[in-house]
């Protein structure tokens, strides 16, 4: 590498784990590439979904009438949160697709984040439909409409069944990505809110105390509400680039900058690609007489073993100081105090003096 008209060592590396992308054969001279592919997991079984997306819709279609008949706004809610349920299994059928597709053009990471996207539509589409709710619900409080219990009763305990079953087939597909797990959260959801229905009919039933099916439905909201705002925040924070739970890059970058010949890191950024993978780059400067390939191997061993961060990207120079320094292979060079950065992203962390 050439700054400031003087040279010094480089060493540049891109390394994946099992999950990473890249050409199948490899690529020589490039350190820490091996082939493999970027694809959705095996686990995230699309049978399961279309079998649960099969059995909501046909229900949503028998309780969309029933509603109606018995002048139920909790069944009705019901109905609409199980038209949400849908609607994110579609999302996430789709997301699973275009997420496998491998990366190719503009788009180096492939079609990974429609996943996060599919996540946040589902979180929007909670809130959306609460928010509708809500407000009915609100005005059935100042003036309940006759409400026909039995059958809200027995409705919901068939919705309570039918989600049971819906709940069962989505825990079979890989809840560790996101976009899984919001349109889990959706049906789960809907699962609490069959159940307080069906406490709501049989008091209307019993008592004919009409205001349960708008408490009812108010519950069913809340429900909503706290699934949104959640699947908002988590596919935010990945939009966002934010470092994902359980990392703390601080204590990372001390960690990488305590390492034997490391004098500092900085450019140090952790995000997370897609749901499951995590990527982490960095500019690491070591001693003059360091050896740039062998910090480079033991920072990797330390990111992949005590982080469990296998997608790494590290470049790897000698500390800029003037005038000459002797490489690891006994050659000299010339250093300058050039920045290697025009403009540092980030903190700056440092090594304490390392005794020889």
């Amino acid at each position: 590498m050439s700054i400031g008209g003087s040279t010094v060592t480089s060493a540049h590396t891109h390394r994946h784990g099992p999950e990473g992308h890249g050409d199948p054969g490899g690529h020589d001279g490039h350190g820490g590439h091996s082939g493999h592919s970027h694809g959705v997991s095996a686990d995230a079984d699309r049978r399961w979904l279309t079998a649960a997306l099969l059995l909501i819709v046909g229900f949503i279609a028998v309780e969309s009438i029933i509603a109606f008949v018995a002048g139920s706004l909790a069944l009705l809610s019901d109905a609409i949160h199980m038209l949400t349920d849908a609607l994110s299994i579609v999302l996430a059928l789709v997301a699973m697709r275009l997420s496998a597709r491998p990366a190719r053009g503009r788009y180096t990471f492939g079609l990974k984040r429609v996943e996060i996207l599919s996540a946040q539509a589902n979180g929007l589409t909670l809130l959306l439909a609460a928010v509708w709710l809500g407000y009915e619900a609100i005005q059935r409080l100042f003036d309940p409409p006759e409400v026909s219990g039995w059958m809200v009763l027995v409705t919901a305990l068939v919705g309570v069944a039918v989600n049971l079953v819906a709940t069962w087939c989505m825990s079979k597909a890989n809840r560790s990505s996101l976009n899984i797990e919001g349109a889990y959260q959706h049906i789960l959801n809907d699962l609490f809110a069959f159940i307080g229905t069906a406490i709501a009919g049989a008091i209307v039933l019993l008592t004919g105390f009409a205001r349960a099916d708008a408490i009812a439905t108010l519950l069913v909201v809340a429900l909503m509400i706290k699934a949104g705002v959640d699947l908002l925040r988590e596919s935010g924070h990945i939009l966002l680039e934010g470092a994902p739970a359980g990392l703390d890059p601080d204590a990372i970058g001390r960690r990488l900058a305590e390492a034997p010949q490391v004098t500092e890191v900085h450019d140090l950024h952790i995000w997370t690609i897609t749901s499951g993978q995590t990527a982490l780059s960095a500019h690491v400067l070591v001693e003059a007489d360091g050896d740039c390939h062998i910090v480079r191997d033991d920072l990797e061993r330390v990111l992949a073993e005590e982080y469990g961060i296998t997608h790494t990207t590290l470049q790897v120079d000698h500390h800029a100081e003037d005038g000459l320094a002797v490489s690891a292979g006994g050659a000299l060079h010339t250093v300058s105090s050039t920045p290697h950065c025009a403009e540092l992203h980030g903190r700056t962390h440092r090594s304490v003096p390392h005794n020889h």
